[in-house]
Protein backbone atom coordinates (compact mmCIF):
# COMPACT_ATOMS: atom_id res chain seq x y z
CA UNK A 1 0.00 0.00 0.00
CA UNK A 2 1.54 3.25 -1.20
CA UNK A 3 2.14 5.56 1.53
CA UNK A 4 2.68 9.79 1.39
CA UNK A 5 5.90 10.97 2.02
CA UNK A 6 5.86 14.25 3.92
CA UNK A 7 9.21 15.11 3.15
CA UNK A 8 8.22 15.19 -0.31
CA UNK A 9 8.22 19.05 -0.84
CA UNK A 10 4.81 20.59 -2.37
CA UNK A 11 4.52 21.63 -5.80
CA UNK A 12 5.20 25.40 -6.70
CA UNK A 13 2.04 27.03 -8.33
CA UNK A 14 2.87 28.20 -11.71
CA UNK A 15 2.82 31.92 -12.18
CA UNK A 16 0.19 32.81 -14.01
CA UNK A 17 0.89 36.11 -16.74
CA UNK A 18 -1.26 38.92 -17.92
CA UNK A 19 -2.04 37.10 -20.95
CA UNK A 20 -3.01 33.98 -19.74
CA UNK A 21 -4.74 35.54 -17.04
CA UNK A 22 -8.27 33.23 -16.76
CA UNK A 23 -10.52 36.23 -16.71
CA UNK A 24 -8.63 38.11 -20.12
CA UNK A 25 -10.73 37.63 -23.16
CA UNK A 26 -9.10 35.57 -26.11
CA UNK A 27 -7.61 38.06 -28.55
CA UNK A 28 -9.57 36.75 -31.67
CA UNK A 29 -12.58 36.92 -29.68
CA UNK A 30 -15.26 39.93 -30.47
CA UNK A 31 -15.46 41.60 -33.71
CA UNK A 32 -13.13 40.94 -36.34
CA UNK A 33 -13.13 44.03 -39.60
CA UNK A 34 -12.81 42.67 -42.76
CA UNK A 35 -12.61 46.06 -44.49
CA UNK A 36 -11.86 46.79 -48.54
CA UNK A 37 -11.49 50.49 -49.34
CA UNK A 38 -13.94 52.03 -51.04
CA UNK A 39 -13.56 53.47 -54.16
CA UNK A 40 -17.10 54.44 -55.88
CA UNK A 41 -20.86 55.01 -54.34
CA UNK A 42 -20.00 54.94 -50.53
CA UNK A 43 -20.76 57.83 -48.03
CA UNK A 44 -18.94 59.39 -44.88
CA UNK A 45 -20.78 58.69 -41.35
CA UNK A 46 -19.49 60.10 -38.46
CA UNK A 47 -19.57 57.85 -35.19
CA UNK A 48 -21.62 60.54 -33.35
CA UNK A 49 -24.28 59.34 -36.02
CA UNK A 50 -23.40 55.34 -36.01
CA UNK A 51 -22.84 54.88 -32.02
CA UNK A 52 -25.39 57.72 -31.00
CA UNK A 53 -25.83 57.19 -27.33
CA UNK A 54 -29.44 58.52 -27.11
CA UNK A 55 -30.74 57.40 -30.89
CA UNK A 56 -33.09 54.45 -31.87
CA UNK A 57 -31.27 51.64 -33.91
CA UNK A 58 -34.26 52.59 -36.31
CA UNK A 59 -33.45 56.62 -36.27
CA UNK A 60 -29.62 55.56 -36.98
CA UNK A 61 -30.01 53.60 -39.63
CA UNK A 62 -32.50 56.16 -41.09
CA UNK A 63 -30.10 58.90 -40.61
CA UNK A 64 -27.47 56.61 -42.41
CA UNK A 65 -29.88 55.95 -45.17
CA UNK A 66 -31.43 59.90 -45.63
CA UNK A 67 -27.04 61.01 -45.66
CA UNK A 68 -26.30 58.05 -48.42
CA UNK A 69 -29.20 59.39 -51.11
CA UNK A 70 -28.82 62.44 -53.35
CA UNK A 71 -30.01 66.20 -53.00
CA UNK A 72 -33.43 66.34 -54.26
CA UNK A 73 -34.64 63.01 -53.08
CA UNK A 74 -37.65 62.31 -51.80
CA UNK A 75 -37.60 61.47 -47.70
CA UNK A 76 -41.38 62.22 -46.78
CA UNK A 77 -42.89 59.68 -44.76
CA UNK A 78 -44.80 57.90 -47.12
CA UNK A 79 -42.17 58.04 -49.48
CA UNK A 80 -39.66 56.14 -47.05
CA UNK A 81 -42.61 54.05 -45.81
CA UNK A 82 -43.34 52.75 -49.53
CA UNK A 83 -39.24 51.75 -49.05
CA UNK A 84 -38.88 50.19 -46.29
CA UNK A 85 -41.24 47.47 -44.00
CA UNK A 86 -41.08 49.69 -40.31
CA UNK A 87 -44.51 51.47 -41.35
CA UNK A 88 -45.40 55.47 -41.52
CA UNK A 89 -46.14 55.37 -37.64
CA UNK A 90 -41.96 53.88 -36.73
CA UNK A 91 -40.83 56.20 -39.33
CA UNK A 92 -42.38 59.27 -38.62
CA UNK A 93 -41.25 58.59 -34.36
CA UNK A 94 -37.54 58.14 -36.24
CA UNK A 95 -37.87 61.40 -38.22
CA UNK A 96 -38.85 63.27 -34.96
CA UNK A 97 -35.92 61.42 -33.33
CA UNK A 98 -33.65 62.89 -35.71
CA UNK A 99 -34.80 66.22 -35.64
CA UNK A 100 -34.72 66.80 -31.86
CA UNK A 101 -31.02 66.17 -31.99
CA UNK A 102 -30.40 68.01 -34.85
CA UNK A 103 -29.56 65.86 -37.90
CA UNK A 104 -32.77 66.75 -39.62
CA UNK A 105 -34.07 70.47 -39.96
CA UNK A 106 -37.83 71.20 -41.87
CA UNK A 107 -38.19 74.74 -43.02
CA UNK A 108 -41.13 76.09 -44.54
CA UNK A 109 -40.31 78.17 -48.37
CA UNK A 110 -43.08 79.61 -50.73
CA UNK A 111 -42.41 78.18 -54.15
CA UNK A 112 -42.69 80.98 -57.49
CA UNK A 113 -46.62 79.30 -57.91
CA UNK A 114 -47.35 80.92 -54.35
CA UNK A 115 -47.45 77.69 -52.87
CA UNK A 116 -45.85 77.04 -49.33
CA UNK A 117 -43.99 73.93 -49.00
CA UNK A 118 -41.92 72.36 -46.58
CA UNK A 119 -37.87 71.46 -47.54
CA UNK A 120 -35.84 68.89 -45.31
CA UNK A 121 -32.24 69.30 -44.69
CA UNK A 122 -30.25 66.81 -43.96
CA UNK A 123 -27.50 67.83 -41.28
CA UNK A 124 -24.40 65.49 -41.44
CA UNK A 125 -22.75 67.03 -38.34
CA UNK A 126 -24.90 69.26 -35.96
CA UNK A 127 -23.95 71.74 -34.69
CA UNK A 128 -21.32 72.57 -36.63
CA UNK A 129 -23.29 75.56 -37.98
CA UNK A 130 -25.26 78.12 -36.48
CA UNK A 131 -28.78 76.68 -37.49
CA UNK A 132 -27.72 72.96 -36.52
CA UNK A 133 -27.55 73.07 -33.02
CA UNK A 134 -28.94 69.78 -31.65
CA UNK A 135 -32.30 70.46 -29.84
CA UNK A 136 -33.44 68.21 -27.05
CA UNK A 137 -37.28 68.42 -28.07
CA UNK A 138 -38.70 68.86 -32.14
CA UNK A 139 -39.88 72.76 -32.23
CA UNK A 140 -39.99 75.16 -35.16
CA UNK A 141 -37.79 78.06 -34.78
CA UNK A 142 -39.03 81.27 -36.56
CA UNK A 143 -37.31 84.47 -37.15
CA UNK A 144 -33.00 84.90 -36.40
CA UNK A 145 -31.36 81.53 -35.11
CA UNK A 146 -31.21 81.89 -31.08
CA UNK A 147 -34.30 84.16 -30.69
CA UNK A 148 -37.30 82.74 -28.47
CA UNK A 149 -40.39 80.58 -30.19
CA UNK A 150 -43.10 82.21 -31.53
CA UNK A 151 -46.74 80.91 -29.72
CA UNK A 152 -48.37 78.21 -31.43
CA UNK A 153 -51.46 79.43 -33.26
CA UNK A 154 -54.72 77.86 -34.42
CA UNK A 155 -55.39 75.83 -37.61
CA UNK A 156 -57.87 75.32 -39.70
CA UNK A 157 -59.95 71.83 -39.90
CA UNK A 158 -59.22 72.18 -43.83
CA UNK A 159 -56.25 73.91 -44.72
CA UNK A 160 -56.88 74.54 -48.38
CA UNK A 161 -54.13 76.23 -50.35
CA UNK A 162 -56.31 79.17 -51.45
CA UNK A 163 -57.04 79.84 -47.95
CA UNK A 164 -53.80 80.05 -46.81
CA UNK A 165 -52.51 81.90 -49.31
CA UNK A 166 -55.30 84.90 -48.95
CA UNK A 167 -54.19 84.21 -44.92
CA UNK A 168 -50.48 85.21 -46.01
CA UNK A 169 -51.79 87.73 -48.19
CA UNK A 170 -53.43 89.59 -45.46
CA UNK A 171 -50.13 89.32 -42.86
CA UNK A 172 -48.42 90.78 -45.87
CA UNK A 173 -50.61 93.66 -46.30
CA UNK A 174 -50.43 94.60 -42.52
CA UNK A 175 -47.16 97.02 -42.52
CA UNK A 176 -49.63 99.44 -44.25
CA UNK A 177 -51.85 99.43 -41.72
CA UNK A 178 -49.21 99.59 -39.13
CA UNK A 179 -45.28 99.98 -40.51
CA UNK A 180 -44.36 98.59 -36.98
CA UNK A 181 -46.31 95.20 -38.10
CA UNK A 182 -43.45 94.46 -40.86
CA UNK A 183 -43.52 90.64 -40.79
CA UNK A 184 -40.18 88.51 -42.14
CA UNK A 185 -41.13 85.31 -44.37
CA UNK A 186 -40.83 82.72 -41.35
CA UNK A 187 -43.05 84.85 -38.88
CA UNK A 188 -45.85 84.97 -42.15
CA UNK A 189 -45.49 81.05 -42.75
CA UNK A 190 -46.13 80.58 -38.78
CA UNK A 191 -48.78 82.95 -38.55
CA UNK A 192 -51.00 82.02 -41.84
CA UNK A 193 -52.52 78.70 -40.67
CA UNK A 194 -54.14 81.13 -37.44
CA UNK A 195 -55.53 83.69 -40.06
CA UNK A 196 -56.57 80.62 -41.93
CA UNK A 197 -58.52 79.91 -39.00
CA UNK A 198 -60.55 83.17 -38.57
CA UNK A 199 -61.24 83.39 -42.13
CA UNK A 200 -62.65 79.48 -42.29
CA UNK A 201 -64.62 80.95 -39.54
CA UNK A 202 -66.62 83.48 -41.88
CA UNK A 203 -64.59 86.17 -40.43
CA UNK A 204 -64.21 88.62 -43.21
CA UNK A 205 -60.62 90.09 -43.77
CA UNK A 206 -61.08 93.30 -42.48
CA UNK A 207 -62.25 92.26 -39.86
CA UNK A 208 -59.61 90.06 -39.22
CA UNK A 209 -57.41 92.80 -39.90
CA UNK A 210 -58.67 95.12 -37.26
CA UNK A 211 -58.46 92.39 -34.45
CA UNK A 212 -55.07 92.56 -35.72
CA UNK A 213 -53.85 96.24 -35.74
CA UNK A 214 -56.00 98.09 -33.76
CA UNK A 215 -55.22 99.25 -29.38
CA UNK A 216 -51.72 98.47 -30.56
CA UNK A 217 -49.35 98.94 -27.64
CA UNK A 218 -48.04 102.88 -28.02
CA UNK A 219 -44.37 101.65 -27.36
CA UNK A 220 -41.99 100.07 -29.81
CA UNK A 221 -43.22 96.34 -30.87
CA UNK A 222 -39.71 93.77 -30.13
CA UNK A 223 -41.61 90.46 -31.35
CA UNK A 224 -44.66 92.03 -33.71
CA UNK A 225 -44.90 88.36 -34.86
CA UNK A 226 -45.14 87.67 -31.22
CA UNK A 227 -47.82 89.71 -30.61
CA UNK A 228 -49.91 88.64 -33.39
CA UNK A 229 -49.60 85.21 -31.96
CA UNK A 230 -51.41 85.81 -29.21
CA UNK A 231 -54.25 87.46 -30.42
CA UNK A 232 -54.67 84.90 -33.09
CA UNK A 233 -54.86 82.38 -30.13
CA UNK A 234 -56.56 84.55 -27.49
CA UNK A 235 -59.32 86.33 -29.81
CA UNK A 236 -60.33 83.23 -31.75
CA UNK A 237 -64.24 83.98 -32.42
CA UNK A 238 -66.09 80.56 -32.29
CA UNK A 239 -67.31 78.45 -35.49
CA UNK A 240 -70.11 79.85 -37.00
CA UNK A 241 -73.73 78.26 -36.27
CA UNK A 242 -74.66 75.07 -38.55
CA UNK A 243 -77.12 75.92 -40.94
CA UNK A 244 -79.31 73.24 -42.83
CA UNK A 245 -79.16 73.49 -46.77
CA UNK A 246 -82.10 74.82 -47.99
CA UNK A 247 -84.29 72.54 -49.54
CA UNK A 248 -84.28 72.85 -53.56
CA UNK A 249 -87.30 73.66 -55.58
CA UNK A 250 -88.92 71.14 -57.48
CA UNK A 251 -89.81 71.55 -60.33
CA UNK A 252 -93.51 72.35 -61.89
CA UNK A 253 -95.39 69.46 -63.35
CA UNK A 254 -95.51 68.45 -66.70
CA UNK A 255 -98.79 69.78 -69.12
CA UNK A 256 -101.00 66.67 -69.44
CA UNK A 257 -103.69 66.89 -71.40
CA UNK A 258 -107.18 65.26 -70.04
CA UNK A 259 -108.66 61.91 -71.33
CA UNK A 260 -112.37 63.01 -70.65
CA UNK A 261 -112.72 66.90 -72.08
CA UNK A 262 -109.11 67.16 -73.84
CA UNK A 263 -108.10 70.36 -71.47
CA UNK A 264 -104.67 71.43 -70.22
CA UNK A 265 -103.65 70.72 -66.69
CA UNK A 266 -100.25 70.45 -64.81
CA UNK A 267 -99.68 66.43 -63.64
CA UNK A 268 -96.84 63.74 -62.88
CA UNK A 269 -99.03 61.36 -65.10
CA UNK A 270 -101.49 61.47 -67.99
CA UNK A 271 -105.20 61.07 -66.77
CA UNK A 272 -108.33 63.38 -66.07
CA UNK A 273 -108.35 66.78 -65.07
CA UNK A 274 -109.64 68.05 -61.28
CA UNK A 275 -112.83 68.79 -62.66
CA UNK A 276 -113.78 65.12 -64.65
CA UNK A 277 -111.96 63.42 -62.03
CA UNK A 278 -114.44 65.03 -59.59
CA UNK A 279 -117.38 64.23 -62.54
CA UNK A 280 -116.11 60.78 -62.38
CA UNK A 281 -116.49 60.49 -58.48
CA UNK A 282 -119.87 61.53 -58.54
CA UNK A 283 -121.02 59.50 -61.26
CA UNK A 284 -119.31 55.96 -59.49
CA UNK A 285 -120.97 57.01 -56.43
CA UNK A 286 -124.77 57.42 -57.97
CA UNK A 287 -124.26 54.56 -59.69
Amino acid sequence: MDTQNPNVPSHAHTPVTGKKHPNRRHPRAGLIHDNTRHTARFTVIGNHLAQHAELSLLAIGLGVHIQSLPAGARVDIKSLAARFPEGTTRIAAALRELEAHGYLRRVRERVPDGRIITRTISCNQPGHSGTDAPRQAPRKRTGRPGSKLLPAVPHPAFPASALLQQATDLLAGLRRDNPRLLLSTRDTAHLAPGVAAWLERDVSPSAVRHALTTDLPPEALHRPAALLAHRLTAQLPPPPPFRAPEPRPTAPHRFQTCDGCDRAFRAPTPGHCRDCRHDRTELLESA
